[in-house]
């Protein structure tokens, strides 16, 4: 009877253990990653009150069983379901990370290693990722300097956010590439200035500039010269010649070498050009009125004579800027007037045959035989002329004349018959001196014939295209051509200047090409090369922190780099129900769990990754919860009765000697 009564409070302490378990699930419901845990009962030692025996073959009884009773309940095993997974709650933390898979992050007090699944972290002051709720550094690996890969080695706080990690240093440019199409009939190549292309660059401090180079035609189709022209500083725009107080920008950095080209040519002069050798020598040419003085524009479509009025004396002199009055006649045909005045001939039976044009204020205007001089002069676009007047014949031919102010300009002398002006020594041997980067240097003989000799000094790099293909062909026999950056140099003051924060940059040209684009260049260049490499960058600002599903850690920069900086490391056990519990939803690792190796693993090793700005929930299921409180209650109840009955028994007991 006493037997029944202990074990009732066996069983009332065992089911009282498991309303401890029970409650404390729930209680947990909401605890990020707790996991939850179940009891089992285990049976007490059996008191034996007869071995059992077995069947005897001389007596022939049969065997006999043990007759046992038990002394009652008692806990068996609390086990914590550590792999089952909870659901998932978002956070939009970005440092809120969830493992998926049965690993567990390395956390540590500064003394010891422990392990949660509760990824709820932030970055302390001093730069180090953090449990939310305790401050335990979250472990992992760092960076090797040397390789910039991660280093699984044994584990360490990860401090991602330290003074180093702040900023991202710069770089100086080192490659550049050309694009686009170069048009040959692109009148920009054929000027003075070249076709303009720049490149921004930057050094190794982090400043910015921007390289100007002009593209210049040659002589011969497909071939072009590439020179520096400046190097101006991105932010206030200040050439880099006048800030540091050089001579030239050679001074500065160079791109090619100068080339120069020698001809020398004889020649005579042209027809009506005559020499007179005294004195410093001077040129005059002979020529008739018309081609002297007749200043028809585009329009000009009928030869125009000129005659000189009396009052002109033979012999006369004239300095540049004086004026001559010179009578002029003309016809102009009917086809002319109608394609190239626009004019409309209109046959009138009636009103005699005439033109009309309509004005800028869409007035039609008539014009005839009666039509004043400056209606015709406007229409011919003359406005101006003296004396001028028309007559137009019955096939719409019309003849004009009119006299016309000229003004000289040089010495000029009337020889009775033609006017005499003084040239220069390039028009009087018809020598173009307009080519750039070119001089000339005349030596005349007396009687007029010449040696004359061209030099061309050719800055920067040659480049070709096929005239063919209009492809690439070379830069300076070669793909690429490299803007050349002194290390030192001096001022115009003898001072020195230091450019050793600049860099060479190699320039690629390949893809460009000299197709026909309606006289439109395309070509431009772009710092790095056609991957992006060598692009040079400023200081980087620190912008944003991410973390990948295998737990590596980048930085983000405002200059468009990243940086690594380190790995999250988790632990794996054979065993991890064998972790103890050691409150604020961490683990220590046990014998039966399997030890840590002091390194970890990638998570991605097990198949599981990791996710930001969610975190792991509770996998407490409260509908099994509270089934298992009833079931237990009962349980608690049925002992209960147990111990009732027994007094009850022991109370009839005692109540026999009455």
């Amino acid at each position: 009877m006493m037997r029944a009564l202990y074990s009732g409070v066996a069983g009332l302490k065992t089911h009282q253990i498991k309303m401890d378990v029970i409650g404390n699930n729930i209680a947990n419901v909401n605890t990020t990653a707790y996991k939850s845990q179940s009891i089992t009962f285990s049976e007490l030692m059996y008191q034996t009150t007869q071995a059992a025996s077995g069947p005897n073959e001389t007596t022939g009884t049969a065997g006999v069983n043990a007759k046992q009773i038990g002394l009652g309940v008692t806990s068996g095993a609390i086990s914590t379901a550590i792999t089952t997974a909870g659901a998932t709650q978002t956070t939009g933390n970005p440092f809120d990370i969830r493992i998926t898979g049965d690993s567990f992050f390395i956390v540590n007090d500064g003394m010891n290693n422990y392990f949660t699944r509760d990824g709820s972290f932030y970055v302390d002051a001093a730069g180090n990722l953090a449990m939310t709720a305790n401050g335990y550094n979250v472990m992992g690996w760092g960076v090797d300097p040397a390789t910039q890969t991660i280093k699984q080695d044994i584990v360490e706080p990860l401090r991602i956010m330290s003074a180093d990690n702040l900023t991202y240093p710069p770089e100086a440019t080192t490659k550049a590439y050309v694009s686009g199409i170069l048009d040959k009939n692109d009148t920009n190549a054929a000027s003075a200035d070249g076709k303009v292309i720049s490149v921004s660059i930057y050094d190794g401090l982090g400043y910015s500039y921007t390289a100007k180079f002009a593209i210049k035609n040659l002589e011969e189709e497909g071939q072009y010269t590439v020179e520096l022209t400046d190097i101006l500083d991105g932010a206030t725009n200040e050439s880099l010649v006048d800030r540091y107080n050089l001579g030239s920008i050679k001074d500065l950095a160079t791109f090619g070498q100068e080339k120069v080209l020698e001809e020398t040519t004889l020649a005579s002069l042209l027809d009506e050009v005559t020499y007179d050798p005294t004195g410093d020598g001077t040129y005059y040419k002979k020529s008739g009125l018309s081609e002297t003085f007749s200043d028809y524009d585009a329009k000009r479509v009928s030869g125009i004579t000129y005659s000189v009025p009396d009052t002109v004396a033979a012999d006369s002199t004239y300095a540049a800027g004086d004026k001559i009055v010179l009578n002029g006649e003309g016809t102009i045909s009917k086809d002319d007037l109608e394609e190239a005045f626009d004019l409309i001939y209109v046959t009138d039976a009636t009103n005699g045959n005439y033109y009309y044009y309509t004005d800028e204020n869409g007035n039609a205007v008539t014009l005839n035989n009666d039509s004043d001089a400056a209606a015709w002069a406007k229409a011919l676009g003359k406005d101006g002329l003296q004396n001028f007047q028309a007559n137009m014949d019955a096939d719409g031919n019309v003849s004009f004349s009119f006299t016309q102010e000229f003004t000289v300009e040089g010495n000029t002398t009337y020889d009775g018959t033609n006017f005499v002006k003084e040239i220069t020594i390039e028009e009087a041997y018809g020598v173009d001196t307009t080519k750039p980067n070119t001089t000339y240097e005349f030596m005349v003989a007396p009687d007029g014939q010449a040696q004359i000799t061209s030099t061309t000094i050719l800055s920067g790099n040659t480049l070709i295209y096929d005239t063919a293909t209009g492809e690439f062909k070379s830069i300076n026999g070669a793909d690429t051509a490299v803007l050349d950056f002194a290390a030192n140099t001096v001022d115009i003051l003898g001072n020195p200047v230091d450019l050793t924060h600049f860099s060479d940059v190699s320039i690629d040209w390949t893809a460009s090409s000299m197709f026909n684009n309606n006289k439109t260049s395309t070509i431009g260049m772009v710092s790095g090369d056609k991957q992006g490499l060598g692009s040079g960058r400023k200081l980087g600002e620190l912008s944003g922190v991410s973390i990948q599903n295998n737990g590596m850690i980048y930085a983000s920069y405002d200059n468009g780099q990243t940086r690594l900086l380190g790995q999250i490391a988790v632990a794996s056990f054979s065993n991890a129900s064998g972790l103890q519990k050691e409150g604020e939803n961490l683990y220590s690792a046990t014998l039966n769990s399997g030890e840590f190796d002091g390194i970890g693993v990638d998570v991605t090793a097990g198949g599981g990754y990791m996710s930001t700005g969610v975190l792991e929930m509770s996998n407490v299921d409260l509908s099994a919860e509270f089934t298992e409180m009833i079931t237990t209650q009962r349980g608690f109840q049925a002992n209960s009765r147990i111990i009732t009955v027994s007094d009850t028994l022991l109370e009839e007991l005692v109540n026999l000697k009455r």
